[in-house]
């Protein structure tokens, strides 16, 4: 039997998706984790009935992204990072030219499996880019932005809010922490503007909020190259991610075609 180089990226990558997700694996709340980020784990996972600190895996959950991981580096789970990787690998095979970018990267996991592609694939140009906080979200502005109304943002913000360091570490356990790993650390309002990022291939949007979302859309999708993805991780999930999307593309006379992920996320290819 001989094993050819697209084995060998399959197998590399499907592990990698695995290990993201912690796919299959039973995980253990962090020690260092103070009782408050226990608790709203706890709360949010409320159907896995956490026991003795340790997190019952569940397939269905897991492959959907329905849970929030302990340990894992993704919470999009295994349906949305299959697609995500597939997104990658048709602009790298169509030539489309552009940066990868990640607005709102939690612990980085789907910006590690995007590098992880490039590299298995030989891409030496790219750029992966992660634009986020490392704070959790910004407090709502119902005044501003009404759909944004109600929304209880710091009630998540000790899990949310994962430092640029912590998401570097998890690149570094990865191997893949190099200088095509960009960070803009941020508010959206504040960075995206003068990012220095000139066109993008995939755009990949889990910002939650109508604030975040349309902000990122504002600034980033007119750098989105033809023929890229414009990918909106919490469409069916958060009501006013969805009105933003709604609202940008009406402007805007965006009519590209809507496909579904996994009944949470979706995307469209411009």
């Amino acid at each position: 039997m001989t094993i050819t180089d697209h084995d060998v990226r399959s197998l590399y990558l499907d592990l990698l998706r695995r290990n993201l997700t912690r796919y299959g694996m039973p995980e253990r709340m962090p020690a260092r984790w103070p009782l408050r980020r226990r608790l709203l784990l706890k709360a949010f996972n409320t159907l896995n009935s956490l026991r003795v600190g340790r997190s019952p895996f569940d397939e269905h959950r897991r492959e959907l992204g329905l849970d929030w991981p302990a340990e894992a580096e993704t919470m999009i789970g295994m349906q949305r990072l299959t697609s995500l990787q597939h997104c990658v690998e048709t602009v790298l095979a169509d030539d489309i030219p552009g940066d990868l970018v990640e607005c709102g990267v939690w612990r980085g996991g789907a910006c590690i499996l995007m590098r992880a592609v490039l590299a298995a694939y030989g891409d030496q140009t790219r750029c992966v880019w992660l634009a986020d906080s490392f704070a959790g979200l910004p407090r709502p502005d119902p005044v501003k932005y009404k759909a944004d109304k109600g929304i209880r943002s710091d009630l998540a913000a000790g899990i949310l809010g994962v430092s640029q360091a912590e998401v570097r570490a998890n690149f570094e356990r990865y191997g893949l922490l190099d200088e095509r790993v960009r960070f803009l650390p941020g508010w959206f309002k504040d960075t995206l503007h003068d990012a220095p990022i000139d066109r993008i291939a995939v755009l990949r949007l889990d910002a939650d909020l109508y604030e975040s979302t349309i902000q990122a859309l504002e600034e980033l999708y007119p750098r989105l190259s033809a023929g890229g993805f414009c990918i909106i991780d919490d469409y069916h999930a958060m009501e006013p991610c969805r009105q933003a999307v709604t609202d940008y593309r009406t402007k805007y006379g965006v009519s590209a075609a809507i496909v579904e992920i996994d009944g949470t996320g979706v995307f469209w290819r411009k």
